[in-house]
């Protein structure tokens, strides 16, 4: 069974910057597409980067040219780059795969807040 250990949340300012991981148990070299995703309070959990095997990342529009989304197969884990933060980005992060996702794992809390 794969598992999520995601981590590197935390309060921070708009317009500053975090950088999640995500260590996966088991290889992620298997997960063809593994994906960042995130959940407001009182909203759906939503993608918000995803990246394939080969390194190819796609991103929602709404974090277009401020996150950027990166792995390590050989280390199993995924990162997050997150810029220029805006309130509006506060949420739970997690990673899994994409677009079936395993059991999801505990998240890492992301606020953004002056």
């Amino acid at each position: 069974q794969v598992q999520f250990v995601e981590s590197g949340g935390g309060l921070v300012q708009p317009g500053g910057s975090l950088r999640l991981s995500c260590a996966v148990s088991g290889s992620i070299f298997s997960i063809y597409t593994m994906g960042w995703y995130r959940q407001a309070p009182g909203k759906q959990r939503e993608l918000v980067a995803r990246i394939i095997r080969e390194g190819i990342p796609n991103y929602a529009d709404s974090v277009k040219g401020r996150f950027t989304i990166s792995r390590d197969n050989a280390k199993n884990t995924v990162f997050l780059q997150m810029n220029s933060l805006k309130p509006e980005d506060t949420a739970v992060y997690y990673c899994n795969a994409h677009p079936y996702p395993f059991d999801w794992g505990q998240g890492t809390q992301v606020t953004v807040s002056a």
